[in-house]
């Protein structure tokens, strides 16, 4: 009979993630043809880009975040909505409790503390860790890669001031325990 295990939400608050660095944004193009338009990407790196995070003995780094979206050049129609692109890395702190590390959702809030919504028809901004990793021993570490929607609105208001991570994970109790029993050594016939 397998037992159930609760799962547990936290609430990550990232502050600092305060400005889209609209000013600051990189450009490349790729690869044209004559006759296609051609495809700018534009990224906007969001400061600070590394942010330490703790949640109850998991600790980590959201790190190398950015907003990317891609434009065509000339027409400025949106070929790909933005995203939130980056890493977010986890270690278990705990000497004695490992944890099954499942996914979360990334929130955007503006400066006053308003949720900054998504646009009609754009998926939730959901990741998930890697399948493979079954659980997350002590001192052990893994990264999901962030590859999620990002509100346009806060894009071109420039208005984001927080990005909240609610992080999914079972906590998995490590216990040793040694049991002695009492024996004899008795002589077979």
């Amino acid at each position: 009979m397998r037992q159930m295990r609760s799962v547990h939400m936290l609430s990550l608050v990232v502050v600092g993630l305060v400005v889209v660095s609209l000013g600051a944004c990189s450009q490349s193009q790729s690869d044209t043809v004559a006759s296609t338009p051609s495809i700018e990407e534009k990224t906007f790196q969001l400061t600070p880009a590394q942010v330490t995070v703790k949640a109850g003995f998991l600790v980590g780094a959201f790190e190398n975040l950015r907003v990317s979206e891609r434009i065509e050049q000339g027409t400025g129609r949106v070929v790909e909505a933005p995203k939130l692109l980056g890493n977010l890395q986890l270690k278990t702190t705990s000497e004695d409790q490992a944890a099954r590390p499942l996914g979360g959702q990334v929130t955007y809030l503006d400066e006053a503390g308003q949720r900054i919504r998504l646009s009609k028809g754009r998926s939730e901004a959901t990741f998930e860790f890697p399948y493979y990793e079954d659980r997350l021993d002590p001192g052990k570490t893994t990264t999901a890669r962030l590859d999620v929607p990002f509100p346009v609105a806060a894009l071109k208001d420039a208005r984001l001031g927080e990005v909240r991570l609610e992080l999914t994970y079972i906590p998995i109790p490590i216990r040793e325990e040694t049991m002695s029993v009492k024996v004899a050594l008795s002589a077979s016939q």
